[in-house]
C-alpha cells in the first residue's frame, strides 16, 4: 500500500516515513504543497498524510485544490494546529481524520487503518475472500481455519495488495508500485520471489498465476 507524507519538518519526516515503511507500507516524502499536488497529479495513492502548516501552499489550500478535483484519496490531516476552527475547516475541507502533534505512532497506524476501511466500505478490521484471511494491525495471515502465520513485511505487503482487490490481475508494476516507494531498489524477480514465500507459508493455491498477464486471488476463496 503506498502513502504519499505531506511535511515540511524533517525529523518529523524522516521519523513518520521510516515508522510507515517498518509498518509495510510503501512511503514516499514530500516537503511542500505544489509538490504533493505535483506528485498526486501522476502518481496514485492509498492514503495522503497532510500536515497543515506547509511553505508556499498551505495544507488547508492542497486538501481544497485535492477535494476541488474530485480526487477520493483518502486523507489524514497531521498538524500541530489544534484550534477548532482549523480542525472543522479540515474535516469539512474534506479530509477523512484529524491527528495532532504530537503522537503515538501507534496511533496514527491505526488511525490510518480506520480511515482505509472506512473508504472501502468495511467496518471489518480484516480483509479476505473465504479462503485466507489478513489482520493489518498483526500482519498475520490466516487459511480457513488454520494457524494465524506470521508474514514479513513485504509478503504482507504483497498480499494485502491482492487482497483489497479479490478477483483482479495484478500485474508485476502493479505490485512493485505498491511494494516500493521511491529510490527504493527493486529487484527483478522480487514479486516471484514474495508470491514464492507466501504460497510456502500459506498454500500453493491461494495466489493464482496468470500466465503473462499477473496474479490474482480468488474472489470468492
Amino acid at each position: 500500500m503506498r502513502i504519499l507524507l505531506v511535511e515540511d519538518d524533517p525529523m518529523i519526516g524522516e521519523a513518520i516515513q521510516d515508522a510507515l515503511k517498518d509498518a509495510s507500507y510503501a512511503a514516499d516524502w514530500v516537503t511542500n504543497g505544489q509538490t504533493a499536488l505535483t506528485t498526486l497529479g501522476c502518481q496514485r495513492y492509498d492514503l495522503v498524510l497532510l500536515d497543515l502548516g506547509l511553505p508556499g501552499k498551505d495544507g488547508l489550500e492542497v486538501l481544497k485544490t485535492i477535494r476541488g478535483e474530485d480526487n477520493p484519496v483518502p486523507l489524514l490531516v497531521v498538524t500541530a494546529r489544534d484550534g477548532l476552527d482549523d480542525r472543522l475547516r479540515g474535516l469539512d475541507g474534506g479530509a477523512d481524520d484529524y491527528i495532532l502533534k504530537p503522537f503515538e505512532m501507534a496511533e496514527l497506524l491505526a488511525r490510518m487503518r480506520a480511515v482505509l476501511r472506512r473508504k472501502g466500505g468495511s467496518a471489518i478490521p480484516v480483509l479476505g475472500n473465504g479462503a485466507v484471511s489478513l489482520d493489518p494491525a498483526t500482519r498475520e495471515a490466516t487459511v480457513k481455519a488454520g494457524d494465524p502465520v506470521q508474514l514479513s513485511n513485504r509478503e504482507f505487503a504483497l498480499l494485502q495488495a491482492l487482497l483489497l482487490r479479490p478477483g483482479a490481475i495484478l500485474s508485476r508494476s502493479d505490485l512493485e508500485d505498491r511494494l516500493y516507494g521511491w529510490g527504493e531498489e527493486v529487484e527483478s524477480n522480487a514479486v516471484e520471489f514474495l508470491i514464492h514465500a507466501l504460497r510456502r507459508k500459506l498454500g500453493s493455491d491461494i495466489i493464482k498465476n496468470v500466465r503473462g498477464v499477473g496474479w490474482m486471488v480468488s474472489k470468492n476463496g
